[in-house]
């Protein structure tokens, strides 16, 4: 199983549209709370509220409480606009937990530094002026060549 984890997310769409994806793909969703809304249907409707029932989602009130969690992955993975190894030049394995900031903080200094430097990746893009791609879209790049690497999606 592919993990995929927000640290602090707030834009409930965003969330939405990756608990979506998390269903459609069998990943496990962790969230590290404080969110920056309050997970309902009003929130989370448009983006994937139907879904919703179907999602493994553990929420966690803060980092130390998810790495702690029985359910945490032991192997992470830090998507980061702070480094140059890019995503497609690492191996992923069955149980990795593939880590996302906050959209608009991205991950804390200590976050990069607990990870490491191994393990901070970067989905690469030919402007150089613009900073990232959409938390959203983001996740789905990342988990969908995770689960290719894998082999975990069934075709």
């Amino acid at each position: 199983m592919l993990h995929i984890v927000l640290f602090q997310p707030e834009i409930a769409p965003n969330t939405g549209n990756i608990g979506r994806m998390c269903a459609l793909t069998g990943s496990r969703l962790h969230l590290i709370h404080p969110l920056g809304f309050e997970i309902n249907d009003k929130n989370l409707r448009r983006a994937g509220m139907d879904y919703w029932r179907s999602l493994d989602v553990h929420e966690h009130a803060d980092w130390p409480a998810f790495r702690a969690s029985a359910h945490a992955p032991q192997n992470l993975w830090l998507y980061t606009t702070k480094t140059e190894q890019s995503f497609w030049d690492v191996r992923y394995s069955d149980g990795d937990g593939l880590v996302f900031g906050s959209e608009g903080a991205g991950a804390p200094e200590w976050l990069h530094l607990e990870i490491g430097t191994e393990r901070r990746v970067t989905i690469p893009h030919a402007n150089a002026e613009l900073r990232s791609l959409n938390l959203s879209t983001s996740a789905g790049v990342a988990c969908y060549e995770a689960l290719r690497q894998t082999g975990l999606l069934a075709t």
